[in-house]
């Protein structure tokens, strides 16, 4: 996957926002090392994120 490809399918973890191009956070997931992406709007509220790979669930 290219990385525009990549950049247009990020979306949010928690609430399934595009995040391509806004003020969002990326990071691995400290279990299994998939990169999560979190919305501004989801990391301020510490709504709930689920790692898609291995179920890890975090703030």
């Amino acid at each position: 996957m290219s990385t525009i490809e990549e950049q247009e399918t990020r979306s949010c973890v928690s609430c399934g926002l595009n995040i391509a191009g806004t003020n969002a956070a990326a990071f691995k997931c400290p279990d299994c090392g998939q990169q999560i992406y979190r919305c501004a709007k989801c990391r301020k509220q510490s709504n709930l994120y689920e790692c898609p790979d291995c179920g890890f669930t975090g703030p």
